[in-house]
């Protein structure tokens, strides 16, 4: 029996759906809110997921963004379920990796048909993902994948970084698959004047150094904590023995390989089209995860990440804080109003 999460915040639709799916002999699992909706998924690793775009707590577009990017979630067909229709919301709910948009009120029919045929597709994928044993096929097991890889890493080595520690540099050899236990590292590049442009922040439970692993290369990128740190270190030949003998994990970092490369895409049209405003907002929206929270980061390193002075920045938050989006310290950026600095115009 396939499970399907149900994410929406309205009671009365939330247990239509659910009665509706129960009728069609599917599990039905349901959260009340985004950020509800995401520890659901993580816990439960449903088949499909349904979900509103306009709730408390944390909208459907950020609860896709996070579970686009945590290895157990981001293979999970997602489908908007939603009042809001306009192109210019289908467009961003698409780009962020939605499968389908369903606009309210739906017709039970086609919600259906939509659920089954998202689940077929999601089925041929995974056994196209199973080499060829004459063997029944089975699927891809995310929830296995990740037991595999953590197990790895949860009997390596544990590292500590303090705030500002290297942790590798650009044109090293890699040796280690890094596992971020906690804490925050920024990897970055620098030219040859020495000024430093940062490309992402890895954060608590994800990986970073496999993609020069899996190319035999050296590192592209440069590693420092930005602030204290624990990380597994797993030996690069134990990896890649893991990856070579075990497909489920193989395949879940084919999806990390493919997100990053589109997230990359996504930061280069960004730089190249948004303003500072709205390139500062995006950043604070994703390092947030979010959620309305602290964010802990130097002002130059959000410059680097925005591709702006830090002047500009310091000027942008302190607009910010005027509109009452955000409250910033010294050390600290603590967000107020999560969905306005999403939805912040261009």
């Amino acid at each position: 029996m396939k499970k399907i999460l149900v994410i929406e915040d309205h009671q009365a639709v939330r247990e239509n759906l659910e009665e509706i799916l129960m009728l069609a002999n599917y599990q039905v699992v349901v959260a009340e809110n985004g950020k509800t909706g995401v520890e659901t998924a993580l816990k439960e690793l449903p088949d499909l997921i349904l979900c509103d775009v306009m709730m408390p707590e944390l909208d459907g577009y950020g609860v896709l963004h996070i579970l686009s990017r945590t290895p157990a979630t981001a293979d999970i067909p997602f489908i908007f379920l939603t009042a809001k229709a306009d192109k210019e919301d289908f467009r961003k709910g698409m780009t962020l990796g939605a499968d389908d948009y369903i606009p309210k009120p739906f017709d039970h029919i086609q919600l259906l048909a939509t659920i089954e045929a998202r689940l077929k597709k999601s089925a041929r994928l995974n056994l196209k993902a199973q080499p060829d044993s004459g063997a029944s096929p089975a699927f891809v097991n995310k929830s296995l994948a990740m037991k595999a890889i953590q197990n790895l890493a949860g009997n390596r080595e544990l590292r500590r970084f303090r705030r500002r520690d290297p942790i590798f540099m650009e044109g090293d050899y890699p040796r280690w698959l890094y596992f971020i236990k906690s804490g925050k590292v920024k990897l970055f590049k620098t030219n040859d004047r020495g000024k430093e442009f940062i490309t992402r922040i890895v954060g608590e439970g994800e990986f970073m150094g496999y993609l020069c692993i899996l190319n035999d290369t050296p590192y592209i990128e440069s590693a420092m904590a930005v602030d204290d740190c624990e990380i597994a270190m797993v030996p690069r030949e134990e990896f890649l023995a893991l990856v070579y003998n075990n497909k489920d994990v193989a395949v879940m970092f084919v999806h990390l390989l493919t997100n990053l490369v589109a997230n990359q895409e996504e930061l280069l049209i960004n730089l190249a089209y948004d303003s500072v405003r709205k390139r500062v907002a995006n950043t604070l929206v994703q390092l947030s995860k979010g959620k309305e929270e602290e964010i802990h980061l130097l002002r130059e390193d959000l410059a680097s990440l925005t591709g702006t002075a830090k002047e500009t920045v310091i000027r942008t938050l302190s607009d910010f804080k005027d509109e009452q989006l955000i409250d910033t310290t010294e050390h600290s950026i603590k967000i107020l109003n999560f969905k306005k600095l999403q939805n912040m115009p261009n």
